[in-house]
């Protein structure tokens, strides 16, 4: 599970237009119209050609879980690709992400002093350039460690730094012990 990740896929959703087919043999369709064939789609979920069909016919109605997780997946992960774009893009150009968690943040700093690491509950508007990098990185396959980092020097320069008004010195926040983490476009 990719906390970073999911929560940006989760806000991105937060745009669709339709919600996404709910039923299996709807969401089997779906993805047999998406990969233009029974095959694909067996290869892809590791399941039997004929599974696929009986699921596309409505002669079975209710997947073990597994299955059911996967097949939810890769639907929310095809539904509506150009509003998913749009809401990238609006993200990264104008409008900039929201950062609701609760985490053990800080930097290092000397004992007692008010930025020592500790854990905070931040909700904090990340301008649109850090938006981008996110979205970027996440593209390009990013570990979830490397989505942390980029999420640590946004909060740095918007919330600890307070962009560029103070603790200009500041070299490095810790980002550690997530305990809840949303994004909202």
């Amino acid at each position: 599970m990719s906390l970073f990740g999911d929560g940006l896929d989760a806000a991105v959703q937060k745009a669709f237009t339709r919600p996404a087919p709910k039923s299996a043999g709807a969401q089997m369709r779906y993805l047999v119209k998406q990969y233009k064939g029974t095959r694909a789609v067996a290869q892809m979920l590791r399941i039997s050609q004929r599974t696929v069909e009986r699921y596309v016919k409505d002669q079975i109605k209710r997947p073990r879980p597994d299955l059911a997780a996967r097949l939810e997946r890769e639907v929310k992960a095809r539904w509506q690709p150009q509003i998913r774009a749009k809401a990238k893009e609006r993200a990264a150009t104008t409008g900039g992400i929201v950062i609701d968690t609760r985490a053990r943040l800080g930097y290092t700093a000397p004992i007692g002093s008010t930025d020592q690491d500790r854990i905070r509950h931040l909700t904090v508007a990340l301008p649109p350039q850090h938006a981008a990098r996110l979205f970027d990185a996440q593209e390009a396959g990013a570990t979830e460690q490397r989505l942390r980092e980029i999420a640590a020097e946004a909060l740095k320069e918007a919330y600890f730094q307070d962009g560029g008004r103070r603790a200009g010195q500041l070299e490095e926040v810790r980002f550690t012990d997530v305990e809840h983490l949303e994004f909202d476009l």
